[in-house]
């Protein structure tokens, strides 16, 4: 059976709409549609920067100090904690206008079997696949390097990983796909209008990896967007996210250099 999220209550007069599209525009600024703008920017740099683009690369998860892994480990957890506040607001502006938070969007603990094994199953099929991609687009040029993790070699480089995944998959995920589709689908917009918004703005904020980052990001938004339109929940595409990131961070720190077919710098 279908499960639609639930819509935005009434109908909304002009101000109303006014409001809803400023809180929005807001909230993309702080988050994911800033990040779009910046990935933009980093990608006209790769463009025009000499040499081809794979022959650069685009690294996920650095150092901040390096030698101090102390000093480093602190700046990682605070990237981390900083990066989930937009979400918190989001949960905070979803209960000023009645709804019970995050739990609207399906972002709970209710299903944590269920919601867990969806993860699963949509993470086996878009990682392979996902993969393929990314490889054949590197060695068509359209697409830089990319280095999942470029961590020291210390006790907290797996936990570090493991956290960064899931704060990628909690802010992606509740914003631009449960939170920006209800926005939408309040204002009026058709689903398609509202999949492409979403879908597209996903690719956006990938294209400093480039052409093939934003094109796979785009197609996995339109994936997602449909999942949970079917679902009415992001907690299943939230743990798929999340262990495709855990895969790919974890997996490049394992296996870098010590496999032929793995793209290093």
């Amino acid at each position: 059976m279908r499960a639609e999220p639930e819509p935005v209550v009434g109908t909304l007069h002009e101000d109303g709409r006014r409001v809803l599209r400023t809180e929005t525009l807001l909230v993309l600024a702080l988050s994911l549609g800033a990040s779009g703008v910046s990935a933009l920017i980093s990608f006209i740099g790769s463009l025009t920067k000499p040499g081809g683009l794979k022959d650069q690369a685009a690294t996920l998860n650095g150092s901040y100090a390096p030698g101090r892994p102390w000093l480093d480990l602190s700046w990682q957890l605070f990237g981390i904690a900083t990066a989930l506040v937009p979400v918190l607001l989001v949960a905070h502006l979803l209960t000023r206008e009645g709804a019970p938070g995050l739990r609207v969007l399906g972002f709970d603990r209710t299903r944590p079997g269920r919601d867990l094994g969806r993860g699963v199953l949509v993470a086996a099929g878009i990682g392979s696949a996902g993969l393929a991609f990314y490889l054949a687009a590197r060695a068509s040029g359209f697409n830089l390097t990319v280095v999942p993790e470029a961590l020291p070699d210390v006790w907290w480089k797996f936990p570090v990983l493991i956290l960064s995944a899931v704060q990628n998959s909690v802010v992606e995920e509740v914003i631009v796909l449960a939170y920006l589709l209800r926005r939408l689908d309040g204002l009026g917009w058709s689903p398609m209008a509202a999949l492409l918004a979403s879908s597209l703005l996903r690719g956006s904020y990938h294209l400093y990896q480039g052409v093939g980052g934003f094109l796979g990001n785009v197609v996995m938004g339109v994936v997602f967007v449909l999942l949970y339109r079917r679902w009415g929940r992001v907690g299943p595409l939230v743990a798929a996210h999340a262990l495709l990131d855990i895969v790919a961070f974890g997996g490049y720190a394992l296996l870098a250099g010590k496999v032929g077919w793995l793209p290093t710098p």
